[in-house]
């Protein structure tokens, strides 16, 4: 998901230069929600690469991949640009009739993923995952980018208010992550718990699936100021990140959500590189765990970082 936002910043600055551009956005149909938050998204082609995945050769997921290479084929696009890059955008571009630009050998995430296209871009690696995806766009519509300009470019009216109480002033605690090296310990988001209801903070824990709530609830049955919220959609939960005091995340796609947002955040870090996927944009702090474990982070650390930004 993270991936998909960082994408956002490169269309608001292709505007600047192409007056009444627009885009159509293949996107996996669990994130689809993302291309709809930025304005110049015309249309929302959605995948199923999940489902594919797990039954390729099935009658059901033919069909769908037809019809999705269907509505890219009959489409007169200007230009298609694979900036994912990766082996599951690289098959659809592979399918496409259109001429498709993408990242050479040296620059996609991964390979062979640059044999799908008929025109290839060489963008750094060292670059930011956000300054990549603008120097690819930049390249292949011909004007040259804004380094260090980031505008995410998005609305949020597409955001929406959950069926619940919101408290007044609330934190965003963000436990889950898709990988265990970027888990904080229950233990560590437990004594947190403990220093904010000391200082009178409410505190909300989304989930992405009933696993991750599980852990939720135990985290908070230290404290009746933690709720684990009820699964909801990516579009409510974006209203609650972007209507909280602050968030305390864990490297996962809801972290840059905050970014996206401009809500006052820490992230916590082990094995990422943040010069090359952190979150980026205002508001935006980082905490990275000595030999790139999380575990390393102490609560102390982040006490002293919430001192600084917050209380």
């Amino acid at each position: 998901m993270g991936d998909l936002m960082h994408t956002l910043p490169a269309l608001t600055e292709a505007n600047n230069y192409i007056e009444d551009i627009s885009f159509d956005w293949v996107v996996d149909t669990n994130f689809a929600h993302v291309p709809s938050w930025h304005p110049l998204v015309h249309k929302i082609i959605k995948t199923d690469h999940r489902n594919w995945k797990k039954h390729l050769f099935s009658k059901d997921s033919r069909k769908s991949l037809r019809e999705v290479i269907n509505q890219i084929n009959e489409s007169d696009y200007d230009l298609v640009v694979d900036m994912q890059n990766n082996l599951k955008s690289a098959f659809i571009s592979y399918l496409c009739k259109h001429d498709v630009v993408g990242m050479d050998s040296r620059s996609a995430r991964e390979y062979p993923a640059h044999l799908a296209y008929s025109k290839k871009i060489n963008v750094d690696k060292k670059l930011h995952a956000i300054e990549r995806q603008k120097k690819l766009l930049g390249d292949a519509l011909g004007y040259n980018y804004k380094r260090k300009h980031i505008d995410y470019g998005t609305s949020f009216q597409n955001f929406i208010k959950p069926n619940m109480k919101l408290p007044n002033k609330y934190f965003v605690l963000v436990q889950n992550a898709s990988w265990v090296t970027k888990q904080w310990s229950i233990e560590n988001w437990q004594y947190l718990i403990q220093f904010l209801e000391n200082k009178n903070i409410d505190m909300l824990f989304p989930s992405g699936n009933l696993k991750e709530l599980e852990r939720a609830k135990e985290i908070c049955s230290v404290s009746e100021k933690a709720q684990a919220i009820d699964l909801m959609s990516l579009n409510e939960i974006a209203y609650i990140i972007k209507n909280a005091d602050f968030c305390i995340c864990s490297d996962t796609g809801l972290a840059h959500l905050s970014a996206l947002t401009g809500t006052p955040s820490i992230t916590l870090y082990g094995p990422t590189k943040t010069s090359l996927i952190g979150t980026t944009g205002i508001n935006q702090n980082h905490l990275i765990g000595e030999k790139e474990n999380i575990n390393q982070i102490l609560v102390s650390d982040v006490i002293k970082e919430l001192d600084k930004h917050y209380f």
